[in-house]
């Protein structure tokens, strides 16, 4: 008599990105995924609003993903799925990339200086935008170049500034909310020893305080890119913790 066997489906990976980004810098981690059986998945990240942001995300999770979910988020992105993981309860692990992660009233400006002032008028081209007293932060080409893509070959670089899509300073200046979810769910880091958007030292100190599985990477700010095989690993040991 053959014994039944069970079969449990992979978690699906939803990765959310950061500022002036969208989900092409992940490219190479989506076919080692891909390819390793799992199921990817992109949220469209607003840039908006901190509060906003998250909540559009926990409704994307309702509407596109069944069974167990693993977050991922890079770098502001960080903030938004820490913020949005408790409210769904499939979501069993957090998976870190050069992120932030914000504690209850935190901002993504304090944790940007937290190792030291950020001076905003060199860094940034600001548009502002009808009806939301707001404005659209840019990052310079300055800016961008050294401190966002650094390490990466130019023709790639400028590729990623081609498509760089701006966050509203309302986003970087909303304090978090409450019950960030690095408190309870297990969750990975992965801090790039060059990053100069993410002093590397905070990059530490925030994986610390969550608790984290560490990882150490000699890239920039754009770790997936850098070492897509290093961050596809990582992604599938939270998953295998699912």
């Amino acid at each position: 008599m053959t014994t039944p066997t069970t079969t449990t489906a992979k978690p699906t990976i939803v990765i959310v990105h950061g500022a002036w980004s969208d989900a092409s810098p992940f490219d190479a981690v989506d076919r080692l995924l891909a390819a390793d059986g799992y199921t990817v998945t992109h949220f469209a990240n607003p840039l908006r609003a901190l509060g906003d942001d998250t909540d559009h995300l926990v409704a994307f999770l309702k509407a596109r993903t069944t069974g167990p979910v693993v977050l991922v988020g890079h770098s502001y992105g960080g903030a938004v799925i820490g913020g949005a993981a408790l409210s769904h309860p499939e979501v069993g692990a957090l998976v870190y990339l050069n992120a932030f992660v914000p504690a209850e009233g935190e901002t993504i400006l304090d944790l940007a200086g937290h190792a030291g002032p950020v001076d905003a008028e060199a860094l940034f081209d600001m548009a502002p935008f009808p009806g939301d007293h707001n404005v659209d932060l840019y990052l310079r080409p300055d800016a961008f170049a050294g401190g966002f893509v650094n390490g990466l070959p130019a023709e790639l670089a400028a590729t990623f500034f081609a498509k760089q899509r701006p966050i509203a300073y309302a986003a970087l200046t909303e304090p978090a909310r409450a019950d960030q979810a690095w408190q309870t769910l297990p969750s990975w880091y992965v801090a790039g020893s060059d990053d100069h958007s993410i002093a590397f030292e905070t990059q530490l100190w925030m994986a610390q305080r969550a608790g984290s599985v560490l990882t150490r990477v000699a890239t920039g700010h754009l770790s997936m890119t850098a070492e897509p095989e290093v961050v596809a690993q990582v992604i599938a040991e939270a998953a295998a913790k699912n």
